[in-house]
């Protein structure tokens, strides 16, 4: 959870929104990226999509095998990429500011554990408070 909250904030200093993700394969981090909308003007870039961006084309069956982290609890965009790919276990780092799309993984059969880690909910908590409009754009309001 540590380097998906590095991410977070490296997002947080480049202007944008401090959510970072990593995917994790045989205990290696493959794919790191945090949200990137607002420094790449981009529709898509959240955390989760950016690590998988950054993660690359893998086969089908290292996905499976891999445990992506989270600093939220991924929207229905990034929820959509996990069961696509076929993740089977997510480590979210928060979500009592945001509620994504928990249960949908887990009727698919993807293991969601949610640990409303302390730096992740004040990250958000924070960036909520400082930064609405922008916050609200992110999650399609």
């Amino acid at each position: 959870m540590r380097a998906t909250i590095d991410e977070a904030r490296q997002g947080l200093a480049e202007g944008g929104i401090p959510i970072g993700s990593v995917i994790v394969h045989s205990g290696k981090i493959i794919g790191r990226g945090h949200n990137r909308r607002v420094q790449k003007g981009s529709a898509i870039l959240h955390g989760e999509m950016d690590a998988f961006e950054n993660a690359g084309r893998q086969p089908a069956k290292v996905y499976r095998e891999c445990t992506l982290y989270t600093t939220l609890s991924p929207c229905s965009m990034c929820t959509g990429a996990i069961l696509l790919y076929g993740i089977k276990k997510v480590i979210v780092g928060e979500n009592k500011t945001f509620m994504g799309e928990e249960e949908l993984l887990r009727s698919r059969g993807v293991e969601v554990t949610v640990l409303q880690d302390p730096e992740c909910i004040s990250l958000m908590e924070n960036f909520i408070a400082d930064k609405p409009v922008l916050w609200n754009e992110d999650i399609g309001e």
